[in-house]
């Protein structure tokens, strides 16, 4: 039997050598792919690969699917690095799978929590700091109901790969 580490190995050659087709297919290089996703940003990776910070996510499902844009091979780049992301030591990546049942009812929108100091929230119409104690409270009840139904490792590798496998 492989170890854990070996499968996340295995699942990450895969992945890469799907990613690889795909650029290929659409004829676009490494380096434009990256141009497009946004991987320019190797300072930002740093932070993640430092070990100095602890980062939690949680992305729901239909996001994974959700091409915006004409391009779905830069939602397939975008895909790979979630995937590549997720196995670093500092980070846990959960995926809100669809269909299941939610205390919260709706979706809610993107937010993140910096600390139990600063909330930031992206809208349509504005990017808004909170800083009030019982605001932040609301986000971090929110946070945990959807962590509570979120899933995580091989469950959430494979509902990511199979939104990457649908893109074509």
């Amino acid at each position: 039997m492989s170890s854990p580490s070996s499968s996340v190995q295995e699942a990450k050659r895969a992945l890469g050598r799907r990613l690889r087709e795909i650029r290929k297919d659409a004829g676009i290089t490494a380096r434009e792919l990256a141009a497009r996703a946004g991987w320019q940003g190797m300072e930002r990776q740093q932070v993640l690969r430092s070990g100095r910070h602890r980062f939690a996510m949680l992305v729901e499902e239909s996001v994974l699917r959700t091409v915006v844009g004409d391009d779905p091979e830069v939602l397939a780049g975008q895909l790979g690095h979630l995937i590549a992301v997720a196995s670093l030591p500092a980070v846990s990546v959960g995926i809100v799978p669809m269909g299941v049942p939610r205390r919260l009812g709706w979706p809610v929108e993107s937010f993140t929590i910096y600390d139990d100091e600063q909330v930031n929230v992206e809208l349509v119409s504005a990017h808004l700091t909170v800083t009030q104690p019982h605001e932040i409270h609301e986000y971090a009840k929110a946070f945990h109901a959807l962590h509570e139904i979120a899933v995580y490792g091989r469950q959430a590798r494979a509902l990511i790969t199979a939104a990457i496998d649908a893109l074509g």
